[in-house]
């Protein structure tokens, strides 16, 4: 009965320590957009929406547009949704003319991780 309780002591090490290593491996990964990436959309948007898998750091997250002659296009401040920690909002300074555009995103989640990437959307 005595060589039972370490056997039980090790398995249950073992089962938080793996439990705990994903949530140390956690990045705030793109889940949807809107415009959403390689979509051609007919209205031009009011503002780039980024939804992400975890919970963001608005202070340290952002992103930037450029249009299709690769000219910046002006964005207000990112701002976090104040209902969802996990979204982030970049309203637009001017109406997009037809031509595809691309975003850069770059954020910090809750939990200090850096993430970036970049997509592509069109107007019509």
């Amino acid at each position: 009965m005595a060589s039972t309780a370490p056997s039980l002591r090790y398995a249950l090490l073992f089962l938080a320590s793996t439990l705990a290593v994903p949530a140390a491996w956690a990045h705030a990964h793109l889940t949807h957009q809107y415009p959403a990436a390689d979509a051609e959309v007919t209205a031009a948007p009011q503002a780039l929406t980024l939804n992400f898998s975890e919970g963001i750091e608005p202070g340290f997250s952002g992103a930037t547009l450029t249009g299709p002659k690769q000219e910046s296009i002006k964005t207000r401040p990112a701002k976090r949704n104040e209902q969802d920690a996990k979204q982030l909002i970049i309203p637009l300074d001017q109406t997009l003319n037809p031509g595809t555009y691309t975003v850069n995103w770059h954020v910090v989640s809750v939990d200090g991780h850096k993430t970036k990437g970049q997509y592509t959307f069109s107007v019509k």
